[in-house]
């Protein structure tokens, strides 16, 4: 058994470790959009299915012989593939499908060794099941599993801290090398003894004959492993748009998955149906009543444990109804299927059908009927007992349709325009009080807002108030003046400009550029000369000639998901060569869980610049203006010197401890707020 033990738990390792490894690679070419690990997904549980179909045929339409030649030729192949490093060719030039070009990508780069790495588990339980017909195959599914959450896990705490994103992949790539070879040498050691077992099934009595299973149990299988996919994507969207789109975020809910897979698969004793039915039910309406909270602190734990509890579910129901041996292929091939469409619902389907984040109140109604279902069907003699489940059941879906229906209602409140695509879902929200004003909501952060008054249309606010720390840098720059901009929002620093000026703005979000335009009158009623690029800004440029800015400014971190690839050393070094020699870049380092001001204080060293904290505080009196930090980098040591700047503001705290952020390597363990 070992040599089987040993290829599967290798496969799975490669298997699960390359995905954090190689969406960290292409994130910061898509504009660190949380919607880069949704699309992966698709893809990998994509190719899964496509590996267990392949698993599925070899063994139902091939010899063994053939089996292995094939494998072994397929194998082979795949390392003229190696490295597994994404070419700059794939860059997208800002008007691209970025789903399409990720997932042509991901194919190019990984798509022969992902595939044959997910042919492995059920291909080498086939083989060991041919060869020795035990029912232990099951157990080497759930030590794939162990292997995957070991990867995953690793990632995070040893690989990432220690190794950059080439010797990650130049590593990886050794490793499936070695994979290759045993995974032959195992085929090998198993069609050497197909002539025995030939021989020996010959002389012994005939098995007697399973029949396969029915619709009703495939339907059963697929729905199950849809559901724990559509749980597991549905969270990590919800997790990732309110912190940051980084591998240690995307394998938390990872691992969390793949352990109930482990203890579902490993044995019968652990899936309880009298202890998880009631904890989903409790879990399921104590997410659909945070559905929307922004406390963290508090909301990633429910949801942690509510997908844990949600997949044992689906897990454990599954696990129950494994079937014989002789149909493992078919069952995994039905639950890759499962998992490929609960991918596919989640990020192609919600995007396209639903207007908001809504895909995880969606799943919260499927998971409370499924229970319902289950506890409909739930065999037993005392009928009254019977009965007062299933009234508690139905009222558990009646509870957190009303829950959700209550959130869905809150979430478009005041709301006269709503989109979503790639990079999320923007609102246009107008109130009344204490004056008319409308805002842009980006997720579920404030982008920017307009006062709708007559004469106060141009008033800054929000987080570009004039005590700001934009607000301080431009009433000291003299004009005419070039200032760029990474991130449009509503357009409201345009509030700051004047006659002369050019102003260019940087946004990847089409909707966000559209709606800036019609719905906000910054651009109409500015004096400025405005231009708008559309694509991500730090890839813009460093295509672009020198601008020669007296002002760039980062805009892209007011929310709470941080495009981490616009605070590395290469980002620097394209922001310094559009900048003027006495110019001024000041980056929005407003974030609720992550503290930027160590890796801007360290760029800035780098670079041999000044630094000037200000804090612009909201406690003013004035309703419409947010608190938030910003953080001026030059090397004019005179404009930090002027008394509005030098007033507010303080340098950027200094940790020499710290390693500078690059594209190859960056660590947001280290700069998470407590």
């Amino acid at each position: 058994m070992l040599p089987y033990a040993l290829t599967i738990f290798l496969s799975a390792f490669l298997l699960f470790l390359v995905q954090p490894l190689i969406a960290k690679q292409i994130l910061p070419w898509f504009g660190g959009s949380a919607s880069v690990w949704t699309t992966c997904l698709l893809f990998f549980q994509s190719a899964l299915l496509a590996g267990y179909a392949y698993a599925d045929a070899s063994v139902r339409w091939l010899k063994p012989r053939q089996q292995l030649g094939l494998h072994a030729f397929l194998l082979l192949l795949s390392l003229i593939t190696l490295p597994i490093l994404a070419d700059a060719a794939w860059k997208p030039a800002g008007d691209e499908d970025p789903i399409l070009r990720i997932l042509g990508l991901l194919a190019a780069t990984i798509g022969l060794p992902y595939l044959l790495l997910s042919t492995t588990t059920p291909l080498l339980q086939a083989w060991y099941w041919q060869r020795f017909n035990t029912s232990v195959p099951y157990r080497l599914f759930a030590l794939s599993n162990l292997a995957s959450l070991l990867a995953l896990l690793g990632y995070p705490v040893i690989v990432e801290p220690f190794f950059g994103v080439a010797a990650s992949a130049k590593l990886w790539s050794a490793l499936y090398a070695f994979f290759a070879l045993i995974c032959i040498a195992t085929g090998w050691h198993s069609v050497r003894n197909a002539r025995a077992r030939e021989v020996e099934a010959g002389a012994a009595p005939a098995a007697a004959p399973v029949s396969p299973p029915g619709a009703m149990t495939l339907a059963t299988w697929l729905v199950l492993s849809a559901t724990g996919s559509c749980v597991l994507l549905a969270v990590s969207n919800h997790i990732t748009q309110n912190i940051a789109s980084v591998p240690f975020l995307w394998v938390l809910p990872l691992s969390l998955y793949l352990i109930t897979f482990i203890i579902c698969f490993d044995h019968p004793r652990w899936y309880s149906r009298a202890v998880f039915m009631p904890l989903l039910a409790a879990l399921v309406l104590a997410m659909a009543w945070q559905i929307d909270s922004l406390q963290l602190k508090y909301v990633l734990p429910l949801f942690a444990a509510g997908l844990f509890v949600a997949c044992m579910f689906a897990h454990g129901e599954l696990a129950r109804q494994k079937p014989d041996p002789r149909h493992l292929t078919l069952y995994y091939l039905m639950m890759s299927v499962g998992g490929a469409l609960g991918a596919l619902l989640v990020a192609i389907g919600a995007p396209l059908f639903l207007r908001g984040y809504f895909e995880l109140h969606v799943v919260l109604v499927v998971l409370a009927l499924l229970l319902a279902i289950a506890v409909w069907r739930l065999p037993g003699n005392a009928n009254g007992l019977r009965w007062a489940f299933r009234i508690a059941a139905v009222a558990v879906v009646a509870g957190v349709v009303r829950l959700d229906a209550l959130a869905v209602v809150e979430y478009t409140r005041g709301v006269r325009e709503m989109d979503r695509n790639f990079y999320g879902v923007v609102r246009i929200r107008d109130q009344d009080d204490p004056a008319p004003f409308r805002n842009m909501i980006h997720g579920g952060i404030n982008h920017g807002g307009q006062h709708l008054e007559p004469g106060r249309t141009m008033e800054p606010t929000s987080y570009f108030s004039r005590s700001s720390g934009y607000g301080r840098l431009l009433e000291n720059l003299p004009g005419p003046r070039r200032i760029g901009v990474i991130g449009l929002g509503a357009g409201a620093l345009l509030t700051h400009s004047r006659e002369g000026d050019l102003w260019v703005f940087y946004e990847i979000d089409p909707v966000v550029v559209d709606f800036a335009a019609r719905e906000f009158t910054f651009q109409q009623e500015t004096r400025a000369k405005v231009e708008v690029v559309l694509g991500d800004g730090r890839l813009a440029l460093e295509r672009e000639a020198p601008r020669q800015y007296d002002m760039l400014g980062i805009d892209a971190f007011s929310g709470d998901s941080i495009p981490m690839h616009l605070i590395t050393r290469e980002a620097m070094a394209a922001y310094v060569r559009h900048l003027k020699p006495d110019g001024a870049i000041v980056f929005q380092a407003t974030n609720r869980f992550v503290d930027l001001m160590p890796v801007i204080r360290r760029l800035a060293d780098e670079f041999g610049m000044h630094t000037a904290w200000v804090s612009d505080s909201a406690e003013s009196g004035d309703y419409f203006v947010s608190s938030t930090d910003q953080v001026i980098v030059t090397r004019n040591k005179a404009l930090l010197e002027s008394p509005s700047i030098k007033s507010a503001s303080e340098p950027a705290p200094a940790r020499p401890a710290y390693k500078t952020f690059t594209d190859d390597f960056y660590n947001l363990l280290t700069i998470l707020k407590r």
